[in-house]
């Protein structure tokens, strides 16, 4: 097993074939931790949590998915709605892995996937992050699209590197996380063949196959222990949007942090791994 002073892409890369590939990293011993990433044009498992990789995978089985139609994974055809898919990824890929239970971590989108497959799969978590979850918002105060929303549908609709600037600002607070380096990285990224189409066929599949019964309306029925965090700050998904949602959930608890965006992997990087590492591993 890869140790975590070696991580690295290529050293923790793996791929499961089978109906469409798909793509994740490992590295670690220990419980079984997933980690799901956010959804845009170019995001993937690793551009969203390499930062916190290595601490993880010191103290977990850590998991990084690209999930489908993200990053190296292949895009499936979506007959459900993409949290529906993409929970059933992380069955699979758990099968594979052979584990049976696992720690769960969402981030946006990610959050959506990983609450879904903790209705869809209670028996198979033991603990579930959520990071500013998708599902769980409704925007009761704030506007609805949010910012970061609106900038998001700009960018995808006429990508350039000035929109891809105005989408990233809205995921932080502070500024100074974000470089040039990683605005042309994710600009890179969105630039591939099929990442733009893949994106928006993932969004339009929330409007085509609609859950009759909304995800925060569901949320009671989940099992797992929960840990919602949030940025004070996320103009993505503004954090009183979460608190009906959050309400919903049987075992939850909710931390707040100030002067924090959309990712707070980043901006509170060491606050957030002792936050969830101390959730994991509380008795």
């Amino acid at each position: 097993m890869t140790t975590a002073t070696t991580l690295d892409f290529d050293a923790t890369s793996r791929y499961l074939e089978g109906e469409y590939r798909l793509h994740y990293h490992e590295a670690g011993e220990g419980e079984a931790f997933v980690l799901l990433h956010g959804s845009g044009p170019g995001v993937s498992g690793w551009s969203n949590f390499r930062g916190n990789f290595p601490v993880f995978a010191s103290r977990f089985r850590t998991v990084i998915l690209d999930m489908p139609g993200f990053g190296l994974s292949e895009r499936p055809a979506f007959d459900r709605a993409y949290p529906r898919v993409a929970a059933d990824a992380v069955a699979r890929l758990l099968d594979a892995l052979g584990i049976e239970r696992a720690h769960l971590l969402g981030n946006s989108m990610g959050g959506y996937v990983a609450l879904e497959f903790a209705l869809a799969y209670p028996d198979r978590v033991n603990r579930l992050v959520g990071m500013g979850p998708g599902g769980l918002a409704v925007n009761v105060l704030g506007p609805d699209p949010s910012e970061g929303a609106r900038r998001l549908g700009e960018f995808m609709m006429a990508p350039s590197k000035e929109g891809m600037e105005r989408w990233v600002d809205t995921m932080v607070s502070n500024k100074a996380v974000v470089d040039d380096a990683l605005i042309e990285e994710r600009f890179a990224n969105a630039q591939v063949p099929g990442a733009l189409e893949s994106a928006i066929a993932i969004f339009t599949s929330l409007g085509q196959h609609p859950e009759p019964v909304p995800l925060w309306a569901r949320l009671k029925g989940v099992k797992a222990p929960t840990l919602i965090t949030w940025g004070r700050d996320d103009r993505m998904l503004p954090v009183e949007g979460g608190l009906m949602g959050f309400r919903q959930l049987p075992n939850a608890e909710l931390h707040i942090f100030s002067k924090c965006g959309h990712w707070a992997q980043v901006e509170r990087k060491d606050e957030f791994e002792r936050l969830v590492i101390e959730f994991l591993t509380r008795g």
